[in-house]
């Protein structure tokens, strides 16, 4: 194992220490056939929490964790992630899109799940370093990515119901194809809640989608590729869906949930609100019911139903089914969440001018034997 120095001007990782591989393993990658998540690079960034801050920061080579019987995230379930992709411009560029939001939004997280924050500084940095030194494993195929997953769990060798004092920081990257290569159709689930006021609906920890794992089961056995959650209380406020936020588009307003807590604050759902109030649409956070969907469709008012998501990025929906009711959307009509799509997209590849500053330059990064 080769250990190098890391020539970068990052202000805070200054004692950043880099292992790398033996040998890449990016040869033996098939580019044009990627499977979501089940592919990873070369090296990870690790950081440790020991109480009172984080310390020795680190890339090594990827390889697997040894972790204690003990270990409080595997009983208590203090454990947080970040999803978020990297791409590459027309030029070759590497390009992270809004990294500065993810940080935010981890720190949320840990917030809610009584866990240490990562320092913005800390958490962005890292991300350039990895991604800048795994820029060979971006793939170059449209649709396809860098998918970024930051980590933090609990790693206290304790039983007992207290939050952990120490902590571990990862980040993987995996080179991924499209989370929906087509159409999708979702069932309302009307049985089982994601989440309630006042719990971790909106917060990205590991539990909410291990909840969410037999409701979404049930969906596939039935045909469908996701459930549209309904509110915990009333079972009738449409809530999102397993992975990603839901937008709804009727001919006097778009209409996205509102996050009062249950539901993620989307990366991706921000961009698109703000395209689309950008390009002049009347769009309304609000309580929305289904009952309100199906009515709506029932007098066409109701155009098209998109997701969006850091996974999916922009997914129409073809189907959605309530208590025996199904409504089918007509393709045709899916011309404003396809330019939603396009103009993300063009941002992280490239093709068109970022005016908004959404996407950023990895930082230029050398290593020296």
């Amino acid at each position: 194992m080769k250990i190098i120095n890391f020539v970068v001007n990052f202000r805070i990782m200054k004692d950043l220490n880099i292992q790398l591989v033996a040998e890449s393993g990016v040869s033996k990658v098939d580019f044009n056939n990627l499977p979501f998540g089940k592919i990873i690079s070369d090296h990870m960034f690790e950081i440790d929490f020991d109480g009172y801050q984080w310390v020795n920061p680190r890339i090594v080579p990827v390889e697997k964790l040894s972790i204690h019987p003990m270990n409080m995230a595997l009983h208590y379930g203090q454990s947080i992630f970040e999803g978020m992709k990297a791409s590459r411009s027309k030029d070759g560029t590497p390009l992270l899109f809004r990294p500065e939001l993810h940080a935010v939004r981890m720190n949320a997280s840990a917030r809610r799940m009584c866990m240490p924050e990562i320092p913005e500084d800390i958490f962005v940095e890292a991300i350039h370093a990895l991604v800048g030194l795994e820029q060979e494993w971006i793939p170059k195929m449209e649709g396809s990515s860098l998918y970024i997953r930051p980590l933090m769990f609990a790693t206290d060798e304790m039983v007992g119901v207290k939050p952990s004092d120490n902590y571990k920081f990862l980040i993987i990257c995996l080179p991924v194809g499209p989370y929906y290569p087509k159409p999708i159709k979702l069932l309302v689930e009307s049985q089982f809640i994601r989440a309630v006021q006042g719990g971790v609906g909106e917060a990205k920890t590991a539990g909410n989608y291990a909840a969410a794992m037999y409701p979404s089961k049930l969906a596939r056995e039935f045909g469908y590729d996701q459930v549209l959650w309904l509110d915990a209380v009333h079972r009738k406020f449409v809530q999102e869906v397993g992975t990603m936020n839901i937008f709804f588009v009727f001919k006097n307003e778009i209409v996205t949930p509102a996050t009062t807590g249950t539901i993620l604050k989307g990366i991706t759902r921000a961009s698109a609100l703000e395209i689309l109030r950008g390009n002049g649409h009347v769009v309304n956070e609000r309580e929305l019911s289904i009952d309100e969907v199906f009515e709506k469709h029932q007098s066409g008012e109701l155009i098209e139903i998109f997701g969006t998501g850091t996974a999916a990025l922009v997914a129409n929906v073809e189907e959605i089914t309530y208590e025996n009711h199904t409504i089918k959307l007509n393709p045709d009509n899916w011309s404003l969440s396809t330019s939603i799509k396009d103009e993300i997209n063009g941002m992280r590849f490239g093709t068109i001018a970022d005016k908004r500053g959404w996407t950023v330059p990895v930082k230029e990064i050398g290593v020296t034997a």
